[in-house]
């Protein structure tokens, strides 16, 4: 892969094709898991392992599962791989972070079937990808979560000391908060990045 290549996979999948603000996958983590900027970062980092190490387990097991006509068999297949990476994160976390742990509870395990790292997986199975390429998508697409989370989290903290009329408080104002970072997101989709 050439530095442009990298480049245009990079900003194509953090911005021009972003899961969570332009195909609106893993929408789940990013409502529940807004409200502090801690736990989103944590939720981030748990994302990014999974997504990326999904990636990276998972191209030869759906090209083999492809090879030997049970193509059929890569959403179970990849679900299990994707259920034990989440598993570790959650040991990992429950040891060595208790206290981001407690505040991920619901939503760590909820990882395990995100359609954004599924979506990730089988839009890379589905491309046709080589291995780095789809690593590299994944990590890319995990780190655009973070940017969109990361974006979220800094405009409902901010809406926290805002005079919000009564019937937008809470939900209602993240719904729209994140309908209009939407929105800015979109326009990245007619970007032509390299010619």
């Amino acid at each position: 892969m050439t530095l442009q290549s990298i480049i245009t996979l990079c900003l194509g999948a953090v911005l021009v094709e972003n899961f969570v603000l332009v195909r609106f996958l893993g929408i789940c983590p990013f409502l529940g898991v807004s409200k502090k900027m801690d736990t989103a970062l944590g939720m981030s980092m748990a994302v990014i392992f999974v997504m990326t190490g999904s990636a990276a387990f998972l191209w030869p097991i759906g090209r083999l599962l492809i090879r030997f006509d049970l193509g059929y068999m890569r959403i179970v297949a990849f679900i299990l791989v994707i259920a034990g990476l989440v598993q570790l994160v959650e040991l990992v976390l429950k040891h060595a972070l208790p206290a981001l742990h407690t505040a991920l509870s619901l939503y760590l395990p909820l990882i395990t079937t995100n359609c954004a790292v599924l979506g990730v997986v089988l839009l890379n199975s589905d491309s046709g990808a080589g291995y780095l390429e789809s690593v590299l998508f994944a990590f890319f697409a995990a780190v655009g979560f973070t940017l969109a989370i990361t974006l979220f989290v800094s405009v409902r903290e901010r809406l926290e000391h805002s005079d919000i009329p009564a019937a937008f408080e809470g939900f209602p104002i993240a719904l729209i908060t994140a309908a209009l970072i939407s929105m800015a997101f979109m326009g990245f989709s007619g970007v032509q990045i390299f010619h």
